[in-house]
């Protein structure tokens, strides 16, 4: 089944491009059938191009997903036009009132900021919290996971020395995790962040588990064991210029930066750089998928009245 977004949205041209089957909304409405309802909320700079990504990955999916994207009420986007944001997006007010089967909460280039001190960390805990309610299973992403984790189990963020930059080698710490099924023994993952979250203090959090670890770049993937929340702490999401572009921004802008990590050919900025992560991506986002469908209640107003899923 194809994925369902608005018809003028600029990333229905991309993904059809790309080959991904996407719904227009008359077909849909034909449809005798429920599709998933996954919200966006979407917190990078460059909005376009993020749901384009996360797009792309629920959009390989076989079951028919509705992608709603949403933003932060309060805060002034300065990357994105007006008209884009009133044409596609809908403030978290808007659809406080609705039930998803599944939401994701992106990263934002903020890190460095102690949480309490980000513009719309009040809106963001709010939300958080509101999930628990109207939301069957909740994904992180990056700085995203960061704010989850720490809201939800104080799981503390430390800034590094330099900036963990790169596509670095990532371990399977757990096989039978319906999350990573079909997942490798090690997989390459890109990672663009200032800080990090250690293994200790995820171990020290009762009902998290540590699914994927880099010996370089530390913790990756966490899942709640009673809970339905995933934390993913690096960028699987890329495109596969999204280093490329932050690394020419920086060299442009007489940013110190250091070459991305395994990311380019023989270190040579010149050449292509070859993307070794898309397939984990799209298959993290379909295991994903496959659980929402497989627990979420048929009945959107149940969500949140029923037990969560336990994740193996």
């Amino acid at each position: 089944m194809p994925i369902k977004i608005p018809d003028q949205l600029p990333a229905r041209e991309v993904l059809v491009r790309e080959g991904v089957s996407v719904m227009d909304e008359r077909t849909a409405l034909r449809q005798d059938i429920r599709p998933l309802q996954i919200g966006l909320l979407n917190l990078m700079p460059n909005k376009i191009r993020t749901e384009t990504q996360f797009a792309r990955l629920i959009g390989a999916s076989p079951l028919q997903v509705e992608l709603s994207l949403v933003r932060i009420g309060g805060h002034k986007a300065r990357n994105t036009s007006e008209e884009h944001l009133i044409s596609f997006y809908q403030t978290w007010e808007e659809v406080a009132e609705r039930k998803f089967d599944g939401f994701i909460i992106t990263g934002a280039p903020i890190e460095l900021l102690p949480f309490e001190q980000v513009s719309y960390w009040n809106e963001l805990t709010r939300i958080l919290d509101w999930t628990k309610s109207n939301v069957h299973s909740s994904f992180f992403i990056c700085w995203g996971a960061m704010a989850a984790a720490w809201h939800f189990h104080r799981v503390p963020k430390y800034p590094l020395d330099k900036k963990a930059f790169g596509v670095f080698r990532h371990t399977n710490n757990a096989p039978a995790s319906p999350y990573l099924a079909g997942f490798s023994d090690d997989f390459a993952i890109p990672v663009s962040r200032w800080t990090e979250v250690k293994a200790v203090d995820v171990s020290a959090a009762p009902s998290l588990e540590l699914l994927m670890e880099s010996d370089a770049t530390g913790p990756c993937l966490v899942a709640e064991r009673t809970g339905n929340r995933l934390y993913m702490f690096n960028h699987i999401e890329y495109d596969s210029t999204s280093l490329k572009e932050e690394y020419d921004r920086d060299v442009a802008a007489g940013t110190p930066i250091a070459i991305p990590h395994e990311y380019y050919p023989d270190d040579d900025p010149s050449r292509p750089p070859l993307n070794r992560w898309r397939s984990h991506a799209h298959l993290l986002f379909g295991n994903w998928i496959n659980q929402v469908y497989q627990t979420t209640s048929f009945d959107l107003d149940k969500i949140g009245q029923r037990p969560r899923l336990v994740t193996a």
